[in-house]
């Protein structure tokens, strides 16, 4: 049972007999009708347990987007449900307008709507529904509490996504300015052409020859689709918050960026969530959109309260190429665990790959380094001048491995990473 506003306003309003004519007389029959009218409402409203509520899935949205939740609510009893119905989302799902009006005759059904405005990545989720039916009086209500669970799918934003064009834009010109053609064996197939003095033998096209009767030979391209392998650190020091968000969401930013402009460019590219354990795999190897793909696979994703196993990352880069590719750590360069387990790692993987780290910087440090009006500003400034030379320091030994760096700010780093492949391509290294 539940009680409207109506009857608090109801039992306020008897208090006035009560102070005119005091005496327990009074009181029991103001009491008196109260239960009454409440009971009588009671008696008249439309039974929730004669209800049923269905739903449907809202899908999926991106971060701070906005979706329907919808349901249906069917009448099977013998009088009109009036009343309200709440969905019961988690806080975080954002309902707009979680509580609804309803008036839902007997033997008919109603639909109602849920906004649903987001505020966190993952998966969100909706236990029950809770339906309230008043009387005509709409002074007390019968309620009860539908078990209709709802999953909501929150996916990365990919703010990163404005810089897409320019550097596809730089990638075109980077084709544009390449050889397309060569001589030779160990290359791509491009196209048939006839025979000129100085061609290689071995390029002949005797069957192309055979039907055309002339000599034809074929003309070959450089191999440049390969294989980008994307492995985002969900360790305890993926949880550092820098600015508005995560270290885990600004390598899912970079990663996105990456992952679609590198395949844009032709290469197969890898996705790979790891700490302890795989967390969460994806790949242009699978019949998809790879965009779809890594979005689904990032939107689950939490950071773990536990340390990276640097050892492991080798094998697990291993399980999904054998050949050279070029292998991007999206990790943090903070602390001690550099030195312990992302410099063995990284320098074991440059041997057979070209690898990149690529870490957040958090730009209070430039802003402490800066501040130094009082004795709290300079030990901050110190603290502050102390870790960019910790983080100068690794970078510098990662470096010495043959490992490239970029370490940025989190709005830098997503373009920033997509520079450094683009120079990587046309540098011939990949």
């Amino acid at each position: 049972m539940a009680v409207s506003g109506r009857f608090v306003l109801l039992v306020l309003l008897g208090t006035v007999p009560v102070l005119l004519l005091p005496g327990w007389g009074t009181v029991l029959a103001v009491l008196a009708v109260l239960a009454a009218l409440a009971t009588a409402d009671l008696l008249l409203a439309g039974s929730p347990k004669h209800a049923r509520v269905l739903r449907s899935e809202p899908g999926n949205v991106t971060l701070h987007g906005t979706t329907e939740a919808r349901l249906t609510i069917h009448n099977d009893g013998s009088r009109r449900l009036r009343g309200t119905l709440r969905d019961g989302w988690q806080p975080s799902a954002g309902a707009l307008n979680p509580v609804q009006r309803i008036g839902v005759p007997a033997g008919e059904g109603r639909r109602v709507a849920v906004r649903l405005r987001p505020v966190r990545r993952g998966d969100l989720h909706a236990p029950h529904v809770t339906v309230r039916s008043f009387g005509p009086l709409l002074l007390a209500a019968r309620q009860r509490t539908f078990g209709c669970p709802g999953t909501l799918r929150v996916l990365p934003p990919f703010h990163s996504r404005r810089h897409l064009p320019s550097k596809l834009r730089k990638l075109r010109e980077l084709d544009g300015k390449a050889a397309v053609q060569i001589r030779g064996a160990g290359t791509e197939f491009d196209s048939l052409r006839d025979y000129v003095r100085g061609d290689d033998v071995r390029s002949i096209d005797w069957r192309a020859t055979a039907r055309r009767s002339a000599v034809v030979v074929r003309t070959w391209r450089p191999e440049r689709d390969r294989r980008v392998v994307l492995v985002l650190d969900t360790s305890r020091t993926s949880a550092a918050r820098i600015d508005d968000e995560t270290r885990l969401d600004t390598g899912m930013e970079a990663a996105l960026l990456l992952g679609v402009l590198a395949e844009r460019g032709g290469d197969s590219v890898d996705f790979l969530a790891f700490d302890r354990r795989l967390r969460a795999r994806a790949g242009s190897a699978v019949q998809g959109n790879l965009l779809g793909q890594l979005v689904q696979a990032m939107a689950p994703l939490d950071p773990e309260l536990i340390e990276m196993d640097w050892p492991a990352v080798p094998a697990q880069v291993r399980a999904v190429t054998a050949h050279r590719s070029l292998v991007v750590l999206l990790t943090s360069l903070d602390g001690g665990a550099p030195e312990e387990g992302l410099l063995p790692a990284a320098a074991r993987l440059a041997h057979d790959h070209v690898v990149v780290v690529a870490a957040v910087r958090d730009p209070q440090l430039d802003v402490m380094l800066r501040e130094r009006s009082d004795a709290a500003g300079v030990f901050r400034a110190a603290a502050a001048e102390r870790s960019l030379l910790q983080r100068a320091a690794v970078s510098a030994e990662l470096r010495r491995h043959g490992v490239e760096v970029v370490d940025a700010e989190p709005r830098q780093l997503p373009p920033r990473l997509a520079d450094m492949y683009i120079r990587l391509k046309a540098a011939g290294r990949l």
